[in-house]
């Protein structure tokens, strides 16, 4: 079992491989208990919210810790992945925008990826 920045990393580096939009990275463990990190990000088409979702469950997978939970497959423009310690959102752009995340999470603390990226 990874810790959970260990977890976000390997996700986002996922993603980031997959050529996931505007990928955030909030930190929730000090204003919830429902998980430490927020990976929020846009996809471009439904199938390509299909190709992240399927990246991260299968890195995740292989590293022994397969989502928890899967939500929102049927409505295709918004996919949830609980892994626990790390829930991803991913989004087709006018959906995110809806839900908003950012703003509702807004006393989280957004994390650079620059550096996580940079350790592949």
């Amino acid at each position: 079992m990874s810790d959970p920045k260990q977890t976000a990393s390997m996700i986002l580096k996922a993603l980031d491989d997959k050529k996931a939009l505007d990928v955030k990275l909030l930190q929730t463990d000090k204003i919830t208990i429902l998980a430490d990190y927020f990976i929020i990000c846009t996809a471009t088409s439904v199938t390509h919210i299909k190709t992240l979702s399927e990246e991260a469950d299968r890195v995740m997978s292989e590293k022994g810790q397969p989502p928890l939970r899967r939500e929102g497959y049927r409505s295709g423009s918004w996919v949830l992945l609980d892994f626990g310690s790390v829930v991803v959102h991913l989004f087709l752009e006018e959906t995110r925008e809806f839900y908003d995340l950012e703003r509702l999470w807004s006393d989280a603390e957004e994390i650079d990826l620059n550096e996580i990226l940079s350790e592949k």
